[in-house]
């Protein structure tokens, strides 16, 4: 057998700079407060960050149709709006950082932000390796909850998915180590208070909101420790919340399971860790109308990011396209960051509007071509709706 003292020595030294920056985030998870209340707050602040691709599109509409609806709130100084510009792709990659300094800076003197979709290098595209700008925001913030919710009334369908956010194989995604030219290896993160926090507020979502049911999501069949410990810590957590049914699912049988008519139906509140959370909320949203259709929120216990579940579409801009990208992804994440914020009744009112707009009256659709409406003409019908309610 050939001799990888030095490879090995290499990785070895990697993996104990990783370590000791994960044991670092746990103690700042663990040393953690309690979370912001919005209602005591004299003034809120709304960062809007358009992103990349069709982000700024999507992102300007979405915040002109928030603006309209707390007009009141905005003029009477108790709601601010304020742009953060340079999260696009070229100046994180003049940077070389994930969110450049500045921009974190600025993010960070906001309370919530809604935040369209960014572009992460890839390997082969020729761009450099810079972490997403998404996962790095998340780590910055300590946005620990990915919330996505899917309804279909007409199938019986009202999911609320709680992906957990900071940790699972997104943790360290980009420090993965090649240790040879035949072998590389990547890493998965699960910390005991990182997961009970995550458990802890879906199983305070089911509680609140009337849901009988919470399904955890995992693999800790063939991935025993870190999913392993992600189940046994939400089990643990279940005891709380007697009145709340709990059930398990290997990731793989669930992404079956939201398929079957008969079975679908059953499912209300998930908890699952980052990598199933990313995927199965994706094929979620295809019952809905895809992914093009479907909100997310992303919050932790100081800040909030909001935000469509979809990429930056660079095919659409390239192809002139960007004017006729759909908005109701944002506009569905603006519903939340609402509700986040306290402001429950303009939240209602604008997910009825969309209802109305996308599934009741359809009186414009969008296609992402020129056969639909634009971007802003669907803003402008949605607008028009929430006047006349």
């Amino acid at each position: 057998m050939k001799n990888y003292n030095a490879e090995i020595e290499a990785a070895v030294e990697k993996y104990r700079t990783l370590l000791e920056g994960q044991l670092a985030r746990v103690e700042r998870i663990n040393a953690a407060g309690d979370a912001v209340d919005y209602t005591k707050m004299d003034k809120i602040i709304i960062g809007v960050c358009g992103g990349d691709g069709i982000g700024p599109t999507i992102t300007a509409e979405t915040a002109r149709v928030l603006e309209h609806l707390l007009a009141d709130e905005v003029k009477a100084g108790r709601i601010e709006f304020r742009t953060v510009e340079g999260l696009t792709i070229e100046n994180r990659i003049a940077h070389m950082k994930a969110i450049p300094d500045d921009v974190l800076a600025e993010l960070k003197a906001c309370d919530v932000i809604l935040k369209g979709p960014t572009t992460t290098p890839k390997q082969g595209d020729g761009m450099p390796n810079i972490e997403s700008a998404n996962v790095a925001m998340r780590k910055e913030l300590d946005l620990f909850a990915n919330v996505r919710p899917v309804r279909v009334p007409a199938q019986g369908i009202d999911w609320t998915f709680f992906r957990e956010n900071t940790e699972g194989s997104y943790a360290v995604g980009s420090q993965g180590q090649n240790v040879t030219d035949d072998l590389a290896i990547d890493f998965c993160v699960t910390t005991t208070e990182g997961t009970r926090r995550i458990a802890k507020l879906a199983y305070e979502f089911a509680k609140a909101n009337g849901k009988e049911r919470v399904s955890i999501v995992t693999k800790a069949n063939v991935i025993k420790t870190t999913d392993g410990k992600f189940l046994n810590l939400c089990l643990d957590v279940a005891k709380d919340y007697p009145e709340i049914a709990t059930d398990e699912w290997f990731i793989d049988i669930m992404t079956a399971k939201l398929v079957d008519e008969k079975r679908r139906r059953d499912f209300k509140v998930f908890v699952l860790p980052n990598l199933y959370g990313d995927i199965i909320t994706d094929e979620a949203a295809e019952f809905q109308g895809g992914v093009g259709t479907a909100g997310s929120a992303n919050i932790g216990k100081r800040y909030a990011m909001f935000e469509a579940i979809h990429g930056s579409a660079p095919r659409m801009v390239a192809e002139g396209r960007a004017i006729y990208a759909d908005p109701c992804s944002m506009l569905r994440a603006g519903v939340m960051l609402l509700n986040h914020i306290g402001y429950n009744k303009e939240a209602s009112r604008l997910e009825k509007a969309l209802d109305f707009c996308m599934f009741e009256e359809k009186k414009l659709t969008v296609t992402g071509r020129n056969t639909g409406a634009t971007c802003r003409e669907f803003a402008d019908y949605v607008s028009e709706t929430l006047a006349k309610m």
